[in-house]
């Protein structure tokens, strides 16, 4: 492997000088200093500015974990030789780092297919891989501009305050098999803006890739990144991109409050039904999530449009009986006040 020019070691030290971590997301690091010492962490390494600028602050700012590091670079195979190099590139900083590197490549890349495809392939490698290795945290480079993007993409698709209220310092994920332990997902960029990450990054005398994709249209993220989101600052005549993130902070705050809200209703009973008396007067926010928190319990329902969504929520305010489709494999049915998942009978599927 040719000797990389950068002393990522020296950088490490460096960036974590101009970023120290007062700077970081104080969720985020108050989370990892109460976690095992024998724990594995993953950092996603793309080898753009963030995800470098990610790399030298773990090493740097934990260094006790070290010797437990493991960084995972996918390859969505669309820039050609401009991808292949990339991976080079995170090769020789791991290689000087002592960090070992994890690659894999998408098998389904075509230019035509959609930036949600091309996002899903890659926490697809990033789950397929720590499950492998049984591994639980991987933290991540989105940074504060990330948070001003992600909010006026969800803002043109209608989500509520859970959607808003992403991308999360510290976001659990239910366990993916019985007995398993839940993942996390790990942002303590979330408190620096990109720019700051670059300068940090150049300063320590590190280096990084610039993907030339990020510089196209094509994506409506890349439109509202070059287009839209440089106007909104300028118009705004002060610091939105914090004022976004402070957006963000308070509509956690709010979501969790909600979860919680649902968690002192116990609506859900052991058999798995969803109760519409205990639902009963409560404001339609609670009901709503309650239904959400129901559906994601239910793996056999299939996907639920928004009207049908809001057609069964409507069903459950009333408590009324009522049959609503989840799909081809069941129905969604309120009797007797209570919301319950029933499969399609065989005998019904072959008429």
């Amino acid at each position: 492997m040719k000797k990389s020019p950068v002393d990522w070691k020296r950088a490490a030290a460096a960036a974590a000088a101009l970023i120290p971590r007062d700077r970081l997301h104080p969720a985020a690091v108050g989370w990892a200093d109460e976690r095992p010492p024998a724990e594995r962490w993953a950092v996603a390494l793309s080898g753009g500015a963030d995800s470098v600028g990610l790399l030298l602050l773990l090493w740097a700012h934990w260094p006790k974990r070290r010797a437990r590091l493991l960084a995972f670079h996918f390859d969505h195979r669309l820039r050609g030789a401009q991808s292949a190099a990339d991976a080079r590139f995170c090769a020789r900083a791991c290689a000087d780092l002592g960090v070992p590197l994890v690659s894999g490549s998408w098998r389904g890349a075509r230019a035509s297919r959609s930036e949600a495809d091309a996002r899903a392939a890659r926490f697809d490698f990033f789950r397929r891989e720590m499950s492998r290795r049984r591994m639980r945290v991987l933290w991540l480079g989105h940074q504060q501009d990330d948070i001003a993007e992600t909010m006026l993409m969800r803002l043109a698709r209608g989500s509520g305050g859970s959607g808003l209220a992403a991308p999360r310092a510290v976001h659990p994920f239910p366990p993916d098999r019985p007995g398993a332990g839940g993942r996390f997902h790990i942002r303590p960029l979330l408190s620096v803006k990109k720019s700051q990450i670059a300068a940090a990054v150049r300063s320590s005398g590190a280096q990084w890739r610039e993907d030339s994709s990020n510089r196209k249209g094509a994506y409506f993220r890349n439109r509202l990144r070059l287009d839209v989101v440089p106007r909104w600052i300028r118009a705004s005549g002060r610091d939105a991109l914090g004022g976004a993130a402070l957006s963000r902070e308070l509509l956690e705050e709010d979501d969790r409050a909600l979860e919680a809200w649902v968690d002192l209703i116990k609506p859900i009973g052991p058999d798995g039904s969803l109760s519409a008396s205990r639902l009963a007067g409560k404001p339609r926010a609670v009901v709503r999530r309650a239904l959400y928190r129901w559906l994601l319990m239910v793996p056999k329902a299939g996907e639920l449009s928004r009207q049908g969504f809001d057609s069964l929520l409507r069903a459950l305010e009333r408590g009324a009986p009522a049959r609503h489709s989840l799909g081809s494999h069941g129905f969604a049915v309120i009797r007797a006040a209570c919301l319950r998942f029933e499969t399609v009978r065989r005998s019904r599927r072959l008429h």
